[in-house]
């Protein structure tokens, strides 16, 4: 097992890898961050839950994907914001995904939260990826 150096990134291809594999589940290991950011993409409905499994390392998130009809929630995810480039953003110029239809993940002073959280509470910070 080698170091990871971007976890965020890892965490998306990991959900975009099991999404085009079909499969139900995903393990990923465990952070807050990625922690943070799954409770978000539950809340939005993209995944259906996830739980932390204890073990004497880093632990490891389980992730239970959604799917409606065989068809994923999850079209697409894209990471903005990287470890060699960082990218962000004021209250006034938070990205819309696909007009509204899609989601971004920005990483603000009060905590990660979805572009549309970020605007009614007007902050900014680090955009972390795009989810539609």
């Amino acid at each position: 097992m080698s170091a990871v150096n971007d976890p965020i990134a890892d965490l998306l291809t990991r959900l975009r890898n099991a999404i085009k594999a079909k499969k139900r589940r995903v393990e990923i290991p465990s952070s807050n961050m990625k922690k943070g950011l799954l409770q978000l993409l539950k809340e939005q409905g993209f995944i259906v839950d996830f739980e932390e499994i204890k073990d004497n390392k880093q632990n490891i998130l389980k992730v239970a994907l959604k799917y409606t009809d065989g068809v994923p929630a999850i079209s697409g995810l894209r990471r903005l914001s990287s470890p060699g480039l960082r990218r962000y953003t004021d209250s006034q110029k938070l990205p819309r995904v696909l007009n509204g239809y899609g989601t971004a993940i920005i990483s603000t002073s009060r905590g990660l939260m979805t572009d549309k959280q970020a605007s009614r509470e007007s902050v900014g910070g680090e955009i972390l990826c795009e989810i539609w």
